[in-house]
């Protein structure tokens, strides 16, 4: 299942992946830091061009299944603003083996940051900048 949605369940997350056959879960789920390059955050703002990104995030679910021995992946990021600690984004990947999920979910998340079209602000007490622009 991929998601793009101003709030992700994460247990929802993880029983779109669920089921007895499968050994292993992997979980990633990403949150806003309360720091970042030494400036308090106050909260971050997402925005996406939600059609490329699903596209974009299908085609890392497809990938991660040919590359790694995975059976189910499901992808979730969040639009809209986050305040420090709330979730952002969350992977789970089941498999029979728990060392390919792991190895798929570290993939799917650097793959998210570096090829899906979201963009994040960061606001900080002093200004605000946009990081993580992709194409």
């Amino acid at each position: 299942m991929i998601k793009i949605e101003e709030n992700i369940n994460v247990e929802q997350v993880i029983q779109s992946v669920s089921k007895s056959q499968y050994g292993g879960t992997t979980v990633f789920i990403g949150t806003v830091r309360v720091h970042t390059k030494g400036q308090r955050v106050l909260k971050l703002h997402f925005e996406c061009y939600e059609p490329m990104a699903l596209r974009e995030m299908e085609k890392i679910e497809r990938q991660a299944k040919e590359k790694f021995d995975i059976q189910e992946m499901s992808i979730h990021h969040v639009v809209g603003e986050k305040l420090p600690g709330e979730k952002v984004v969350v992977i789970a990947v089941a498999a029979f083996h728990r060392k390919a999920a792991f190895e798929a979910c570290e993939y799917a998340i650097d793959t998210l940051k570096e090829t899906v079209p979201i963009w994040k602000k960061e606001f900080f007490e002093n200004g605000s900048v946009w990081v993580a622009a992709h194409p």
